[in-house]
């Protein structure tokens, strides 16, 4: 699909769902969180896989790269190990206590009366805990998560040569099966839908397969980026389309049913 004027095809109400990463996304890079699951990562490489500790910095990143997540190239690469005890160590023992709650953001989305659904690789207890740290836990119709995307587990695989490449048998963003269940799950129109996240590889790929893209935490746009937003919080100042269209459709709904009509026949 080409990245030029694929989206013109959209009409009536522009949006009907919000979609949102969550790390990196609904807070910023900068509380280091994100620094902290890094570390975590590296340590259960170490002291769980029985990695060489030299090797894994660098492991680390070209399975992110590659795989989308860590987690997923480990498992590509044959490592064996419980999902749930992965989860338990990189996200359990984060500081969540570092997040607070986010008045602003909270009454941002809810000014908003369109569907608002997560869309995240962590797992469900990770999600939950920052969307209650930062007291938006109401605020999402929702959610997409690591469980959702993975309900069943493959038997693991022997740890491969430097020089095969195995599927893994994890699905994850930025990678267009995991996009096509959550639309599935969630009952997502991507042609209706806009997607927040800081990840420029998820976004291009969302943009691709229709989406529009907001990129949370630049200050400047990219190819496959519609918006960029330094802070979500300002998404009103970038977005005040999102509150137009919620006050058109207000008028349309009090100025009697002649205006209904012509609004269903558009």
């Amino acid at each position: 699909m080409e990245f030029d004027g694929h989206h013109q095809q959209v009409s009536g109400q522009k949006y009907e769902c919000l979609l949102f990463d969550v790390d990196d996304t609904l807070y910023p890079l900068s509380s280091g969180i994100s620094a902290q699951c890094t570390k975590n990562i590296i340590e259960y490489m170490i002291n769980k896989l029985d990695i060489e500790e030299t090797r894994v910095p660098e492991m680390c990143t070209e399975l992110y790269k590659e795989y989308g997540t860590t987690m997923a190239g480990l498992k590509a690469k044959g490592y064996d190990f419980d999902y749930d005890d992965y989860h338990s160590f990189v996200h359990g023992r984060l500081p969540y206590e570092w997040l607070k709650t986010d008045h602003t953001l909270r009454s941002l989305f809810h000014s908003l009366p369109i569907r608002k659904v997560i869309f995240s690789n962590g797992n469900e207890a990770h999600v939950a805990k920052v969307l209650s740290r930062l007291g938006l836990e109401d605020c999402f119709d929702d959610i997409i998560c690591f469980e959702t995307l993975n309900t069943t587990h493959r038997d693991n695989v022997k740890p491969e040569s430097d020089f095969d490449v195995l599927k893994t048998p994890i699905v994850c963003k930025p990678f267009e099966n995991a996009f096509e269940q959550a639309f599935k799950i969630a009952k997502i129109n991507p042609q209706k839908t806009l997607f927040f996240d800081d990840s420029i590889r998820n976004l291009q790929n969302a943009y691709q397969m229709g989406l529009r893209t907001v990129w949370v935490g630049a200050s400047h746009l990219s190819k496959g980026v519609d918006y960029a937003l330094e802070s979500i919080h300002n998404i009103a100042e970038a977005l005040p389309e999102l509150w137009e269209d919620i006050e058109k459709l207000e008028d349309v709904r009090y100025s009697g049913k002649a205006a209904i009509e012509t609004c269903v026949r558009a």
